[in-house]
């Protein structure tokens, strides 16, 4: 196998989203006047959160009413008389801001010099763009594609076809999909036909019927993989 073209997810593959999350959490609370606001909703929220992603993820509600009925569960929740919308946007704008990159990352692109790499991601355009930008992956991306802009998100076969067509790749056995979401980047992958790596740095087990092709625990794991066939190819 020779891939040409490597389909990174962003969030807890290449940046951390769940010191992103907190960060941008807390700076909203405090912008309404609620300090504790964090150690006293953060609990609801990831509850609730998961659920709509969930959602997404199989079609059930859109990008655009996860922004605000996240927020709306919340407040109906713990009784608080905010505007969701509102809020729903100023959270989205601070996460914008809020670059935290992985341990390893770095390295790995700078070993990947013989690809083409490209970001496919579950998530609003401006948001990912801005984190993206405000990070050292910024400019190493042939193109980055949120679900925002295609209308549809992983596990979705449709953005996977989209990402290849911009590419202008037409045999999938080239593209190597690597996430760190079982259940949207590989099984996205998988629904589409092309190979996928699991990027499991905390060892999860996996209690699913999803195969990735590969399973990584650090990043230097996937570079010998891609790199290895570039070696073998010049043998």
């Amino acid at each position: 196998m020779r891939y040409d073209v490597l389909l990174f997810d962003l969030d807890d593959t290449l940046l951390d989203f769940g010191m992103t999350e907190q960060n941008a959490l807390r700076l909203l609370f405090e912008e309404y006047g609620l300090p504790n606001g964090l150690e006293d909703y953060f609990t609801s929220y990831k509850s609730i959160s998961k659920v709509l992603w969930d959602d997404l993820e199989y079609g059930r509600t859109s990008l655009a009413e996860l922004k605000v009925e996240r927020f709306k569960r919340l407040f109906i929740e713990h009784s608080l008389d905010i505007d969701p919308i509102l809020c729903g946007q100023k959270y989205i704008e601070n996460l914008g801001k809020e670059v935290h990159m992985i341990d390893g990352v770095e390295e790995l692109f700078a070993s990947l010099t013989d690809f083409r790499i490209a970001l496919l991601t579950n998530g609003f355009k401006d948001t990912q763009h801005a984190r993206v930008n405000g990070s050292a992956l910024k400019n190493l991306f042939e193109i980055i594609i949120t679900s925002e802009e295609t209308g549809f998100q992983k596990p979705q076969k449709e953005i996977f076809a989209y990402a290849l067509e911009r590419l202008q790749i037409s045999d999938p056995s080239r593209v190597l999909m690597i996430g760190d979401s079982l259940s949207s980047d590989i099984q996205g992958g998988n629904n589409f036909g092309i190979d996928t790596c699991w990027f499991n740095p905390k060892r999860k087990l996996n209690h699913t019927d999803i195969q990735p092709t590969f399973e990584i625990h650090t990043w230097d794991q996937l570079s010998k993989i891609v790199n290895k066939q570039i070696t073998e190819v010049k043998q």
